[in-house]
């Protein structure tokens, strides 16, 4: 067969990427493009027409060559012979398989036939905001006119599938002059005999929609701004949504927990301040792919920013109520016996005037989308306007995408959660050691990651290490300082929507006997690991409590915390507070679901930033041994004779907090290789 590097493969990939990487272009994992060319069958040495189209769940501007589906293009074309009508069109989706070629690739998309069936040897479907201002116009059809003349035709709404492949290839053939449509309540779709010619014609498209709304449209599409309603000053505002962020994640967790985005978006701002946003946001979007992230609309807060906190969260919480309701009453309509059951009541979107957007998924990188989805819809109903009236599609044809067959089939067709997903750790001293593998571990785990230490340098290369902001943030704290701790758990909020995980595991130490121990080491030594840990307790109890999902602290205390060992009692001591705070707090905290442990490491001296930072040197000479010879030494003094590394102490913390031990709080976990001294009585 013909290499990828001599088929029209590599136009393809280029066209994609150059496509998807502008959002006026389309949104993350929307739209899709095609190729069709010839390549020579393997088994008959004689050329095949094949189709190159990009498969489901991909995003075009991070397209490569395995995320393309590729498909004998008679075999495709064959199927409208047995097409079994609109009524039966599910059944297409599954005949695709018997039209791929070879092994491999990405399954084909419920828009393969769009590119099949139309002749021209290149397509691309985008959801453009201004090609769906055009798409979701009350009058759209006759401004589309305007707009393009004859070059680009209307598409009655229908739902994406091989019916509306056929349409399209009807209409491009009947069209010879047309260099693509629009699509009713969608998008657009462009063709070309060239790659280079196929992208010209959907940039046409799409910058002759701007220019068209630009010059026609009105200046104040979403009317004048509602007295009280403008938006709060940014430290007000990002104050306030670190208030609201918990209790709103924990509202929209009432089926199943999620994680959050925030955003203040200077568009997100504007819409929520206009008097028009309350009949838009409930006429709800109307792209396919919008709202199968955004759901079918959004929770809206009828109130302006200045109203007192209290208030605003009691009108959330009334608010979701009614919500839940709404929705269940929108699925008994339009449900039937073979409907997949509902997927849970709470809103994937809430607007809050004055402060920003929240927004709600599996994982960050889900809600993160959802509200660039939102945004998009914004952009599009306020073209719309511009031109017209925002006219979505009917709410029965989003049921009916929302919980199709083939969508429930792909949800099942997802590999199952990790233990920690959706959760939100927080972990301090992160940058460096126990910390920073414990960070690692969480996040390979499923969990985002809050690392937190007190040198930003190094929780910035550990935040790196674990992967982009979906995964890790990090932040820059003095666990001494109440101020910095607020803040940065502020920050975490705002990151992720709230915190299920705190380790207290910043820590240090100064090792000398008790005469030459001086108040300041005391003081130090108490001032990061008791009082540290109280104020970083204390304050991830209130974001817990406000969320109402329960949650996990975990104290990284010592085997000094119950061992008494020379030279080490400001240490020791400071780690027997420690070790106290775990049971005290297990006391307090278990009626709100939080669950309080601790583990009692020894001897971690690989990769230590304690031991490195001169406690292993001090221990060392207590021992009497060489300081990189001191793993060894603990080694040897323990029953099973093994050194204990960071990664040991991350095992630990993954098995407090992944499930299995959800009865268990208040408990002390050594992991010290056994140190019989230090056994809990």
């Amino acid at each position: 067969m013909t290499s990828i590097e001599s088929s029209p493969v590599n136009a393809l990939i280029s066209r994609s990427n150059r496509l998807g990487s502008d959002p006026r272009n389309t949104n993350y994992a929307g739209g899709n493009t095609s190729a069709k060319g010839t390549a020579i069958d393997p088994v008959t040495s004689e050329p095949i027409e094949l189709l190159w189209v990009k498969g489901s769940g991909g995003d075009l501007g991070s397209l490569t060559a395995s995320g393309l589906a590729v498909l004998r293009l008679g075999r495709l074309r064959a199927l409208a012979g047995v097409y079994p009508g609109v009524d039966r069109e599910d059944e297409m989706v599954a005949a695709f398989d018997y039209c791929l070629h070879g092994k491999g690739g990405a399954a084909p998309s419920i828009d393969t036939a769009m590119h099949g069936l139309v002749e021209a040897a290149h397509v691309d479907h985008l959801h453009p905001d201004s090609g769906i201002a055009l798409a979701t116009a009350k009058d759209g059809e006759r401004l589309t006119a305007e707009c393009f003349g004859n070059r680009v035709v209307w598409v009655p709404w229908r739902r994406p599938g091989f019916q509306l492949g056929l349409d399209i290839a009807a209409i491009a053939a009947d069209n010879p002059q047309a260099i693509g449509c629009v699509l009713a309540g969608h998008g657009v779709t462009a063709w070309a005999g060239t790659s280079e010619q196929c992208e010209a014609n959907s940039l046409e498209i799409i910058r002759t929609a701007e220019r068209f709304i630009a010059e026609r449209g009105k200046t104040d599409p979403f009317g004048p701004v509602i007295d009280g309603f403008e938006p709060l000053p940014e430290d007000e505002r990002h104050a306030r949504a670190a208030a609201l962020a918990p209790v709103i994640r924990g509202l929209a967790s009432t089926d199943k927990p999620q994680v959050g985005h925030y955003t203040d978006d200077d568009v997100v701002l504007d819409f929520v301040s206009r008097a028009d946003h309350p009949r838009l946001a409930a006429s709800g979007t109307s792209c396919p792919d919008h709202f199968l992230r955004t759901k079918v609309r959004p929770l809206v807060l009828d109130l302006a920013p200045g109203v007192p906190l209290e208030q605003t969260l009691e009108r959330l919480r009334e608010l979701h109520q009614e919500y839940r309701q709404d929705y269940a009453a929108y699925y008994s309509r339009y449900a039937t016996a073979d409907s997949p059951p509902m997927r849970g009541a709470d809103p994937a979107i809430v607007l809050v005037p004055g402060v920003g957007m929240f927004s709600f998924g599996k994982d960050k990188q889900t809600a993160r989308v959802a509200g660039e989805f939102y945004l998009n819809a914004i952009n599009a109903m306020r073209g719309a306007e511009a031109i017209s009236t925002y006219a979505p599609i009917d709410e029965s044809e989003k049921f009916r995408i929302e919980y199709w067959t083939l969508e429930e089939a792909k949800l099942q067709r997802l590999p199952k959660a990790k233990a920690l997903a959706t959760r939100i750790a927080f972990v301090t001293g992160a940058g460096s050691g126990i910390g920073r593998a414990i960070a690692h571990r969480l996040a390979a785990e499923g969990a985002c990651v809050v690392v937190a230490d007190r040198d930003l340098e190094s929780a910035e290369k550990v935040a790196h290490e674990i992967g982009t902001a979906d995964k890790a943030v990090a932040v820059g704290v003095d666990v001494t300082d109440e101020e910095q701790i607020g803040a940065a758990l502020a920050a975490g909020v705002l990151a992720f929507g709230g915190v299920d995980l705190v380790v207290n595991n910043a820590g240090l130490s100064v090792s000398k006997p008790l005469l030459e121990t001086t108040l300041e080491d005391w003081d130090l030594q108490h001032d990061v690991m008791a009082r540290g840990s109280f104020l970083v307790s204390r304050e991830a109890a209130r974001v817990m409590k406000a969320q109402g999902m329960g949650g996990d602290i975990v104290y990284i205390a010592s085997k000094n915390a119950v061992f008494a060992g020379p030279n080490n009692v400001a240490y020791g001591a400071a780690k027997a507070d420690q070790a106290h705070q775990v049971r005290l707090l297990a006391a307090e905290l278990g009626e709100a679901g939080i669950r309080v442990n601790g583990i009692n490491p020894d001897g971690v001296v690989r990769g230590s930033g304690i031991f490195a930072g001169g406690w292993g040197a001090q221990r060392a000479a207590v021992y009497g041994v060489p300081e990189e010879e001191l793993g060894t030494f603990y080694a040897q003094r323990t029953l099973l004779k093994r050194e204990v590394l960071p990664e040991h102490v991350a095992d630990a913390v993954f098995a407090l907090t992944a499930g299995d031990l959800s009865q268990t709080t208040g408990l002390h976990v050594p992991v010290d290789a056994g140190v019989a001294a230090a056994f809990l009585r």
